[in-house]
């Protein structure tokens, strides 16, 4: 185990253009940081939000709950952008199959 490195750090950044939402997320996605990922995803009115998760490290249940509940809020204007971490659990999870599910 590497001591000397530093713990991911998490954020999740809405960025608003126009009536599209841009929701970048870093770091860990689990119990402690899902529901911020949820509310960044809500902070701004948008027809059309994408869930950048290329930058995540670590997805865990609480994640995938909290995207579901995406999915179920924004029906057909949902897009998820995957790390190959968060790939790997949808498609463990059977999610992968998913419309709003981008190709990595």
């Amino acid at each position: 185990m590497d001591q000397g490195a530093a713990p991911p750090v998490f954020s999740a950044v809405a960025e608003v253009d126009g009536d599209q939402l841009r929701v970048v997320v870093t770091g860990e996605v689990d119990m402690a940081t899902a529901d911020a990922m949820y509310q960044a995803a809500l902070r701004e009115p948008a027809r059309h939000v994408t869930l950048d998760l290329r930058a995540v490290t670590f997805f865990d249940s609480a994640a995938i709950h909290a995207v579901a509940r995406l999915a179920q809020r924004f029906p057909g204007a949902l897009s998820v952008l995957p790390s190959r971490q968060v790939r790997r659990v949808l498609d463990i999870s059977g999610l992968g199959e998913q419309d709003w599910l981008q190709p990595d």
